[in-house]
């Protein structure tokens, strides 16, 4: 990243960035050699494998499940604003501050 500034007067930002790109690839490559390196590889190949095995919701699963979600956050939002206008009246009623 240093080079790609302390050059800008000598090399195009094409050239620069290049630069940028194949000196990550080398970090990578290196990186790839070290015992984390190939453990971290081993957990993506591992995880690309688990990625094929999903079976994917169908559109109408999707849907069903869309709406489901959105009656529950109704009712939910039903059930709160009603137990809010409660407490607000048992607290108006108690304090006397009610119209």
């Amino acid at each position: 990243m240093f080079a790609f500034y302390y050059f800008e007067g000598q090399f195009n930002a094409l050239l620069r960035t290049l630069m940028l790109l194949a000196a990550a690839g080398v970090a990578v490559a290196l990186a790839y050699q070290t015992v984390l390196g190939k453990t971290i590889w081993g957990y993506v190949v591992g995880s690309r494998v688990e990625l094929r095995k999903i079976t994917w919701p169908t559109r109408q699963e999707s849907l069903q499940a869309t709406l489901m979600i959105a009656v529950v956050v109704l009712v939910m939002a039903l059930l709160l604003w009603g137990l809010d206008s409660l407490l607000l009246w048992g607290v108006e009623t108690l304090t006397g501050r009610g119209a």
